[in-house]
């Protein structure tokens, strides 16, 4: 297995589809919760400036098992539903990092209000990830 850290950017240009968040979202198992009624499958972002018209960021999110065993104080996670979450977005043409920075902040933004919406005991845990697909 090969491990590595990109230090330069990958070269701009072509079509590209770009995780902007990755992360979980969970809840106890007995809870009746269905993301549907609170997340959306889209979002739409600005285009990047100098770019054409770009496609909405589509928000996805599949039940996983625990990705670790106990949550940080402690709690063992083996009673949660866990769901991968990822926002990704498709470019006609591949931005550059900033401005994939700039969806993801505008992705975190948008989406922050709708996790806080969700009922209480559901808890998320996202962060920026920004590589192809």
């Amino acid at each position: 297995m090969l491990c590595g850290v990109r230090t330069t950017e990958p070269q701009a240009g072509g079509r590209a589809a770009i995780r902007l968040l990755q992360g979980y979202v969970w809840h106890a198992q007995d809870a009746d919760i269905d993301l549907e009624h609170y997340l959306p499958r889209e979002l739409d972002l600005p285009s990047p400036p100098g770019l054409a018209e770009q496609e909405s960021a589509h928000v996805l999110w599949d039940t996983v098992n625990p990705p670790f065993a106990f949550f940080e104080n402690g709690d063992p996670t083996a009673s949660q539903t866990f769901y991968q979450f990822t926002v990704l977005r498709v470019y006609e043409e591949r931005p550059d990092n900033a401005a994939l920075h700039e969806d993801a902040s505008a992705a975190s933004q948008a989406l922050g209000p709708l996790l806080d919406g969700t009922p209480e005991g559901v808890g998320w845990q996202l962060w920026e990830d920004l590589r192809e697909l």
